[in-house]
């Protein structure tokens, strides 16, 4: 084997390993095409914070646990549009930015966890549908039914991630896989699982599953959740 030869193979070599790196040990921006979260040991801290485990959650889910069939699955965002944008998993996964913070989820019943969430930004998602300057009002629905609302404003104005993974971890089904909506500063029935479709409107009046039960429709963390 010649000298040129050696040196040919060795940089192709080193170009596959520059490959590999970027793929399995790069930021969440640079996930491969169609790849799915890794499921790797759970994390238990985050930059010196400690973290609930994710058998802290208790199940009380209104139709029971949804096992989603990802192959299958989409997310479409739709109503007051531009456009109606339909996603597979995967498209979500690989064509907008990935996040992570740390929020403490608050349920009614009285239970918390903390849990370093990964996820989108929604205003991506809703940007890139094309916002119609009449709405006011983002509607989600959960593929068990439920559905809950927001201002629109609580979006566009906040980093509100719609998450895949939870300390690490690919969201479990009882988690809401494959996307749960961390809504920070709220009670935990405005965190909607299972998501599978966001609709625009410009009815800020819609009240979702327990709105319609007498719970209070901001769900805001400083107030009591019932509504008044």
């Amino acid at each position: 084997m010649n000298t040129r030869l050696v040196i040919t193979v060795l940089i192709a070599a080193l170009a596959v390993i520059v490959i590999l790196a970027l793929v399995f040990f790069g930021p969440f921006q640079g996930m491969a095409q169609n790849a799915k979260p890794t499921s790797i040991a759970e994390v238990r801290s985050f930059q010196g914070q400690d973290l609930s485990s994710i058998n802290d959650f208790r199940e009380n889910a209104i139709n029971g646990v949804q096992h989603v069939n990802i192959s299958t699955y989409q997310l479409t965002v739709t109503g007051l549009t531009n456009r109606t944008v339909t996603y597979s998993y995967n498209q979500v996964l690989t064509q907008f930015p990935h996040y992570s913070k740390v929020e403490t989820l608050h349920c009614v019943e009285g239970w918390d966890v903390t849990i370093l969430w990964q996820g989108v930004r929604v205003r991506d998602l809703l940007n890139d549908a094309g916002i119609d300057p009449r709405a006011n009002t983002v509607v989600f629905t959960g593929s068990d039914g439920y559905t809950t609302s927001f201002p629109l404003s609580y979006f566009t104005q906040n980093d509100i991630l719609m998450a895949y993974t939870i300390n690490n971890v690919t969201l479990p089904a009882e988690r809401g896989y494959p996307f749960q909506l961390v809504a920070e500063n709220k009670w935990g029935y405005k965190w909607i699982k299972w998501i599978d479709q966001i609709q625009l409107t410009n009815d800020p009046t819609y009240q979702g599953y327990w709105e319609q039960r007498g719970y209070s429709e901001s769900g805001d963390l400083n107030q009591s959740f019932y509504s008044v």
